[in-house]
């Protein structure tokens, strides 16, 4: 054979054991590039369904709390309270800050109504009837929760916000591996995050199916890590539900503690001075109008929502976290 033709079948064969090598090492580095942005979306998953978790449980916590204290203090505020006569808190001296929380026959009735309506659930809570009724209390104000309670379904009415509301769906729908996202699927669960692409994961297969070309890998890898991106950003909104709901827990603790105290005082003043308020001391009035006040607290932390429905930390739960603890300490003071 001629050397020129020998020289040029080595060349060809070098060539293509060249670009055999080339193959072989970009399919490598294909499969780790997909097998990266297989674990950035694993990571990003496991990362907001503990998240996920933490922030429901935080609501259900958040919403026992106040079943609690409508079913016990003011329960018993709503008792002792009825029977003092030709109250006239105006007439009392020294509470001008206490007065800032407002309490009429209006805020009177409407914990009255939730008060009984708290013990409805309590009770389905007991029989495990209420399923998402907690975290939708926990949720939402008072007024939002039983706001078609006038119809008698309080339960059926908390149940079925849990149900079809799309945040809660998704915090309470099960985990993400499995497919959890009950209702919320495509719709917007937290604070306008979609839960369509980003969370409809379980269809964004990369692993066996992973394409072996090395351009089709890298573009894989950027579709994780948008992915990833929008899951994080879910984490930090479920956290951001966490802290706000153990926050407002914290100050129902502190004024229910504060409220227990006045309730025994405002009793001790019925057992011991009878029931026309215009018979009590300045002392006396005074103590009735503190309670009163607490009680409005309650209400006013009662009535404001921690979530708008597409799952944003509201306004007004922000600006109540920092204006209530001075106004309990002055409550404390009275």
């Amino acid at each position: 054979m001629p050397l020129p033709l020998i020289i040029a079948g080595a060349a060809a064969a070098a060539l293509g054991i060249g670009k055999g090598i080339k193959a072989a090492v970009d399919s490598k580095e294909a499969k780790n590039v997909n097998q990266s942005a297989e674990e950035l979306i694993e990571e990003a998953k496991e990362t907001l369904e503990t998240a996920r978790k933490y922030s429901s449980g935080s609501l259900e916590v958040l919403g026992g709390k106040k079943i609690f204290i409508l079913d016990n203090n003011i329960e018993r505020f709503i008792t002792v309270f009825k029977k003092i006569k030709n109250v006239e808190l105006q007439d009392s001296t020294g509470l001008d800050e206490l007065k800032k929380f407002r309490f009429d026959s209006q805020s009177f009735t409407e914990l009255r109504e939730m008060s009984g309506y708290a013990s409805s659930i309590a009770s389905g809570i007991l029989t495990g009837g209420v399923g998402g009724a907690l975290a939708a209390f926990g949720a939402y104000s008072g007024v939002m929760a039983f706001g078609a309670a006038s119809t008698g379904t309080a339960i059926t009415a908390l149940s079925g916000v849990a149900a079809t509301n799309a945040t809660l769906a998704f915090l309470g729908g099960g985990t993400l591996a499995a497919g959890g996202l009950g209702v919320a699927g495509g719709m917007a669960v937290l604070g306008g995050l979609v839960a369509g692409p980003a969370l409809a994961i379980m269809g964004f297969v990369i692993g066996a199916k992973a394409s072996k070309n090395l351009d089709n890998a890298y573009s894989n890898l950027a579709e994780a890590e948008k992915i990833a991106e929008e899951l994080n950003t879910g984490t930090l909104l479920c956290n951001s539900i966490r802290r706000r709901s153990y926050m407002f827990h914290r100050l129902f603790v502190r004024l229910d503690i504060l409220f227990l105290r006045l309730i025994n005082e405002l009793e001790q003043i019925v057992k011991k001075s009878g029931k026309n308020y215009q018979k009590y001391s300045t002392e006396q009035k005074h103590i009735v109008a503190q309670v009163c006040s607490v009680a409005g607290a309650i209400k006013a932390v009662l009535d404001t929502p921690l979530l708008t429905e597409d799952g944003c930390l509201t306004p007004q739960s922000e600006k109540l976290m920092v204006e209530m603890p001075d106004k309990i300490s002055l409550l404390a003071q009275g």
